[in-house]
């Protein structure tokens, strides 16, 4: 199973702080950043991190339903 990750690029104002805490899952592009790939193992907590602490609350992840799963605190 494998989770998806989308930026809401209306939202990001490209901190980087995604890329920091998951430079395999996250980069910057110019301004804005974007998941190296949609789709992710599953269990990835390092995305639930970025969605957490992104300032702009920019980053979904969401379940293979589609259903958007929460930053565990």
């Amino acid at each position: 199973m494998t989770w998806h990750l989308h930026i809401d690029s209306d939202r990001c104002i490209g901190s980087g702080m995604c890329a920091g805490t998951a430079p395999d899952l996250f980069v910057l592009d110019e301004d804005r950043s974007r998941p190296v790939s949609e789709h992710i193992p599953e269990g990835d907590e390092r995305a639930l991190e970025a969605a957490d602490i992104c300032p702009m609350l920019a980053i979904t992840v969401c379940d293979a339903d589609g259903k958007e799963i929460a930053p565990r605190d």
